[in-house]
Order: C-alpha cells, then structure tokens, then sequence
C-alpha cells in the first residue's frame, strides 16, 4: 500500500468520524469544532485528487467564513438547546430511514460511475495539462466560456448583500450621523465663525464656558 493510499483512508476515516461526531456531540460549540475538522480532511482528499482548488476554497470559505460565523453564532446567541433536543427521539427513526436511503443512492451512484461513467476508462483523475495547474485551467474556463455566467453571480451576491444591510439597518433617534451632502456643500462662511475675543476673557458658546 502506497503512501498516497494510507493517507486517503486515514482522510476519509477522520472525515466520516468528524461528520458522525457533529451530529451526535451535545455541546454544540463541538459540534462546529468537528464541523471544522471535517472541512479540513475533506479538503486533504481535494488535494490527493489533484483539486487543489476545491481545496483552496474548502479552507478559505468554508473554515473562513462559515464554519467561524457558526461558531460566534453559537457562542452568542442564548439558544436553548434542551428545547431542541426534545423531539429528537421521536423524528429518531424517521431521519434514519431518510439517512439510509440517501446512503444507498449515493453509493448506488457512486458504484455506476466508477462502473459504467467516464470515471471507468481513467485510472486517474484528467488533468488538463503538466505545465498548467488546475487553479489556472479552471481560471482559463471560468473567465473565457462563464464569464457572464460569473459576472450575474457576482452582480446577484452583491444585491443579496445590500438588501441585507437596508433590511437590517435602524435608525436610532438622537445618533449623529455623517451627512456627505452636507459636507461637499459646506463653504467657508457656513463652516467658521469669527469671533472678537477680549484679553482676559474667555468665550461663551451654548452655555459652554471655553
């Protein structure tokens, strides 16, 4: 057994007991630790397949963002987990009827593409060319052939974005505010004041002694 071999199952065994321990652990902040974890492995097996820009953004979106907002969300948030775990024994069985069946199809699929799919000629994974890496063959692709495809994306995250800060945003009485109208509009004689101050005394403003 190769190295490459020991290294894929001691991966896909980490990443198995990772996700198995996520939906079992009690205390929820291990829940995401193990959530974390498993990103992590699965991100090795990226590699080993050559995808090592699956594995880039595995690592960078998913431990980077959503993994760590989960957990402050988790640690923040008053939630009663008691109350959750309520009706868990009786959808117990449920969920492991559904758990079951989408094992055997995902294996079912699985077994047909190694079989009978692309996947059955090729011993090894296509890559597309020695002196090209997979990061830039998929850059080549994505901003050639997709590249409106990868434009509407990003014009659709960013209404997504704003939508989310007019949703949440609140205005709170009696908060100063920046007001850039106001600023550009400002000209010297709105924006200072000339005052004759006498030696010895000082100036009142407001009712602020200064």
């Amino acid at each position: 057994m190769g190295l490459q071999a020991i290294a894929f199952y001691l991966l896909a065994a980490v990443t198995l007991g990772a996700g198995f321990l996520v939906v079992t652990a009690r205390n929820p902040v291990h829940s995401v630790l193990f959530l974390i974890l498993a990103f992590f492995t699965a991100a090795g097996l990226f590699v080993l397949l050559g995808a090592e820009f699956l594995a880039m953004l595995l690592v960078v979106v998913y431990v980077g963002a959503v993994a760590v907002l989960f957990l402050f969300v988790v640690m923040m948030l008053d939630v009663d987990f008691s109350a959750l775990r309520a009706g868990f024994a009786r959808y117990l069985p449920i969920g492991l009827v559904v758990g079951g069946v989408l094992a055997v199809e995902m294996v079912l699929v699985a077994v047909t593409v190694a079989l009978k799919g692309a996947a059955a000629a090729h011993d090894a994974p296509l890559v597309p060319s020695h002196e090209v890496t997979n990061a830039e063959a998929i850059g080549r692709v994505l901003y050639t052939d997709y590249v409106y495809f990868f434009q509407a994306a990003g014009l659709v995250l960013l209404v997504a974005m704003i939508g989310a800060i007019v949703l949440t945003l609140r205005h709170k009485p009696g908060v100063k505010r920046q007001d850039i109208a106001k600023q550009v509009a400002r000209t010297p004689k709105t924006g200072m004041k000339l005052v004759q101050i006498q030696s010895g005394q000082g100036v009142r403003e407001e009712g602020i002694s200064e």
